[in-house]
């Protein structure tokens, strides 16, 4: 184990990747402090997750007490396999969800599926339905393993931060709250998982995430169906429907392309704000040219220093990289942070592939403050034409 550190009413944060032998030792520690009621950080190939043992009532509270996490905002129960969703974990498999847990799992899916008995109240927010996952990342799959029991896990963040995608964040966020960090470096996808509700047909979409929807049409045959409305006060069946998520401390606002992200920005520039550009390479440098600010491009490997200048331009890849759109995101969403921005312009992404799971974080983040583009509010009136 490389790299353990901790301090007063902190647990401990291990660097793995020293050698077999020493990972080992850290995930069988792991394991047992999930097993004894403990909370664990570790990494999956969406982002990092705050763990604990998914049948333990008292474990699971303090997710939310560490999170300060509202109760009517399930979880999302992590397995090794289907094996490990047996019928005290999910009371029966509709064979649609079966089909898709062996064309998608190990990956970034959560199924919602009918509630075992054994799956606490808390983890299902009180509903009759438990989000159920497999995650993809070695060492997620060596935890749950290790710990010998499903494991719930939402991401490692306070909540409506924006999700920690390296290990830094979760420390950030939650460390005087954690039993132990497990520490693999930054995770590979960079958004939650997909999550659809296979207890209707055709299944419902509740959440995109880091499997596009399009492969899973394609592999039904079928579109998916839009989330149900939600009752005022009702539980959401699945995380991140409601209230602000992944927002960083300044305001956020989601523009729909460079002209009127340009407007915004000159206000601000005028009004003295400290401004993030958020977007797609090729947007920020219209919306740069537009104004004729001068930004200062900030690399979302390095540490941005504080203060970083009164415009700064964190770049989310090509317009044509949806896959880096989503690596970078919450990176940029924390940089902007990090560098004592006061706003934050978010430039709307190509809505397609994991660019729509993207799109659904920015809008949250924004939480209303969306302004549509001209070309967007055109092709929107074309489908109305239709």
């Amino acid at each position: 184990m490389d790299g353990l550190r901790g301090g007063a009413g902190e647990g401990v944060w291990v660097r793995l990747g020293a050698g077999p032998e020493e990972d080992a030792a850290a995930l069988r520690r792991a394991g047992a402090l999930l097993r004894r009621g403990g909370l664990v950080a570790f990494p999956t190939e969406t982002v990092y997750g705050l763990g604990a043992d998914a049948l333990n009532p008292q474990a699971v509270a303090r997710i939310f007490a560490a999170k300060g996490r509202p109760a009517d905002n399930p979880l999302i129960v992590h397995v090794t396999g289907v094996e490990q969703a047996g019928p005290e974990v999910v009371a029966h498999w509709p064979p649609v969800a079966r089909r898709l847990a062996e064309r998608f799992w190990p990956g970034p899916l959560t199924l919602v599926l009918p509630a075992g008995p054994r799956v606490p109240a808390a983890v299902r927010a009180g509903l009759p339905t438990v989000a159920v996952r497999c995650p993809a990342h070695p060492v997620a799959q060596a935890l749950i393993a290790a710990a010998g029991t499903p494991v719930a896990a939402p991401s490692a963040n306070r909540s409506g931060r924006p999700s920690p995608t390296r290990a830094e964040d979760v420390w950030a966020d939650l460390g005087p709250h954690l039993d132990l960090l497990l520490d693999a470096g930054p995770v590979p996808v960079g958004v939650e998982s997909t999550v659809i509700d296979v207890t209707a047909w055709p299944p419902r979409l509740l959440r995109p995430g880091g499997l596009p929807v399009e492969e899973l049409e394609a592999a039904l045959g079928v579109s998916l169906a839009p989330p149900p409305a939600l009752a005022q006060g009702a539980a959401a069946p699945a995380p991140g429907m409601k209230y602000r998520h992944y927002a960083p401390e300044a305001p956020v606002v989601l523009a729909g392309d460079a002209d009127q992200g340009a407007g915004f920005l000159r206000r601000w520039l005028e009004e003295g704000q400290r401004v993030a550009l958020v977007g797609c390479r090729e947007d920020l440098e219209a919306v740069l040219r537009r104004t004729g600010a001068d930004a200062r491009w900030l690399a979302l490997e390095d540490e941005p220093a504080r203060p970083a200048g009164p415009l700064i331009a964190l770049d989310l890849g090509p317009r044509a990289r949806p896959d880096l759109h989503a690596r970078r995101l919450f990176r940029a969403l924390r940089a902007a942070d990090a560098a004592g921005s006061t706003r934050v312009l978010a430039l709307a992404v190509p809505e397609e592939g994991l660019g729509r799971a993207v799109m659904n974080r920015l809008r949250k983040a924004a939480a209303g403050g969306e302004v549509p583009g001209r070309e967007r509010e055109a092709r929107a009136e074309g489908r109305d034409r239709l």
